[in-house]
């Protein structure tokens, strides 16, 4: 999600879910062949297994931006041709190559060819007028021929004309029926669900059709989600005694060690809002979180003040195996 998922939301995640495969927000090949590479692409070994997500349309720049994907260390390189924002649009790039299938195919053929480790790719069910079925069909099995084999498919339309980013979200209808029926037909393709989901019930219904789940906006807004990953999703033990408080005490060694290099706490907590939603006292870590890790020099003792303020008024937020 662009200018969400940076660096600094993926080390928090982290602290919540081991196994979790984590993704960037989308990067252009076009700025990776141009831009700060360290800025665009750096990440801290805490966030492994993290994998990239580019954009663009000309295979020759997609190889080379996902060759310097592999060097920096990423487990997955992610073509993204499911964002409908019009930035996206202008430059090309996003959910309008659902048009162009062929190319679409060519540009992750040439990223395959580039790289050794997974390439992956993002889309919609379908763009503007495209019927869900024939068209869907028609891209899924032209995009097939590239040797790509794992679709994460964000089970709405994109309205390209005349629907907002946002409402690109949430105005057209969901259809996962339509992305159940891509893994029936094809049962040799690895197939991830995404959309519209926002529990971790809910994740786990769709395993029962698909081989997995992206949790998007609810994984940043409602972070403490993802304390249930592991053991729902991986089978790994229960931490049963774990607290969300515990969340923010893994966080302040990174935090410490970022803000010797200079970046604002502001930087790094925004994403971090959202670990009490819901909670008694939530408003609270919020509130102080939001008036005072922007101002110059603010430290450690901001998320101290901010966790002693829902300390006293926090329920168990575990969630008991079933």
């Amino acid at each position: 999600m662009m200018d969400w998922t940076d660096r600094h939301c993926r080390a928090f995640h982290r602290q919540i879910t081991r196994h979790a495969l984590l993704y960037t927000e989308m990067v252009t090949a076009r700025a990776i062949r141009h831009g700060d590479r360290q800025r665009l692409l750096g990440f801290t070994e805490i966030e492994q297994p993290v994998a990239l997500q580019i954009g663009g349309s000309e295979p020759e720049l997609l190889a080379e931006a996902s060759k310097w994907g592999e060097d920096f260390g990423y487990r997955e390189i992610n073509l993204n041709v499911g964002c409908p924002s019009d930035r996206v649009q202008t430059g090309r790039f996003g959910a309008c190559l659902m048009a162009e299938p062929e190319l679409v195919r060519d540009c992750l053929g040439a990223m395959r060819a580039a790289v050794r480790v997974p390439v992956t790719i993002k889309c919609r069910i379908g763009i503007d007028e495209q019927d869900e079925e024939e068209d869907f069909t028609r891209f899924v099995e032209t995009v097939m021929q590239s040797g790509v084999t794992t679709f994460i498919v964000h089970a709405r339309k994109a309205w390209l004309k005349g629907l907002s980013p946002k409402e690109n979200r949430e105005v057209p209808p969901l259809n996962y029926a339509r992305v159940y029926a891509l893994k029936k037909k094809h049962p040799g393709l690895t197939i991830l669900v995404n959309g519209g989901i926002e529990t971790m019930d809910d994740a786990v219904a769709h395993l029962d059709h698909v081989d997995g789940v992206m949790l998007g906006r609810a994984a940043y807004h409602t972070p403490w989600i993802l304390h249930e990953v592991d053991h729902r999703i991986y089978g790994a033990p229960q931490e049963l005694d774990v607290t969300a408080l515990d969340m923010v005490e893994r966080m302040k060694p990174y935090i410490s060690k970022e803000l010797a290099e200079g970046v604002w706490l502001q930087n790094i907590t925004r994403h971090m809002l959202g670990l009490f939603h819901g909670q008694p006292g939530g408003k609270l870590w919020r509130r102080v979180l939001s008036e005072e890790a922007s101002k110059p020099g603010a430290g450690l003792d901001v998320l101290d003040k901010a966790a002693a303020e829902v300390a006293s008024r926090l329920k168990p937020m575990n969630v008991a195996a079933e």
